[in-house]
């Protein structure tokens, strides 16, 4: 078995597909998120493929319930090799929309959710002097779109503070981050601005599935211990 990863945000889009993918490369896999009646079924077809998983019904925005989380796991599994902090939310808009309060979800998973795994998983990581951590950013991270301010904003914050740990990790610790571009997923459901959605709906007509995402941590995952994949940055062709 390659170890033990927990992955935020596994219910659906890349971190359903990561954990597929991460399963049958000899994975354990924690699956993690919100939704634990998807969380089931995706652990079923893990299994199902002769995988190992099991799921935790967690809200990343409680750094309590996080902390509990890789605990419990270490305390189960003997250690958490690797975590994925993939959890995220999209719910684009113009600035002049002023809906505030979806500005502040985005701030609560896209950067809150990634400091709180960071918090619970680092202790455990500098422990035993090994560890991976993974952060799904966006292409959101490297370039702003219009309606996208927020969200861009959010991504930069969590490819900065990725870099700030591989800077400040101790010899051992892996760090990377994943920047999708358009890829297959819900994420664009939870738009509610009229103006943002149109957008979208011709911004999204390139597409890749999430498997390659999932292919693509997979392959951080695998290298050797002396090697540290920093940052890949995986979109359509089609996007320019």
């Amino acid at each position: 078995m390659a170890g033990v990863v927990i992955i935020t945000g596994a219910s659906s889009g890349i971190g359903a597909a990561t954990a597929r993918c991460l399963g049958a490369d000899g994975w354990h896999v924690v699956a993690a998120a919100r939704r634990a009646d998807r969380l089931r079924d995706l652990v079923a077809d893990i299994r199902a493929a002769g995988g190992s998983a099991s799921a935790a019904a967690v809200d990343v925005t409680a750094r309590a319930d996080v902390v509990e989380l890789v605990d419990a796991v270490v305390a189960e599994r003997g250690s958490v090799d690797a975590f994925v902090a993939n959890a995220g939310v999209m719910p684009l808009s113009r600035l002049d929309a002023g809906l505030v309060d979806e500005w502040d979800r985005m701030i609560d998973v896209n950067i809150r959710g990634l400091l709180h795994g960071i918090h619970a998983v680092l202790p455990h990581f500098r422990r035993r002097g090994a560890g991976h951590l993974v952060t799904v950013a966006s292409i959101g991270a490297h370039e702003v779109s219009p309606t996208a301010a927020v969200y861009c904003g959010t991504k930069f914050a969590a490819w900065a503070i990725t870099e700030g740990l591989r800077l400040e990790s101790d010899s051992g610790i892996r760090v990377t981050t994943v920047s999708p571009g358009v890829v297959e997923s819900e994420l664009a459901d939870t738009i509610t601005d009229p103006t943002a959605a149109e957008l979208m709906r011709t911004y999204r007509r390139a597409a890749i599935p999430p498997s390659a995402i999932g292919d693509a941590i997979a392959y951080a995952l695998s290298q050797p211990a002396e090697v540290d994949v920093n940052e890949i940055v995986v979109r359509p062709v089609q996007q320019r």
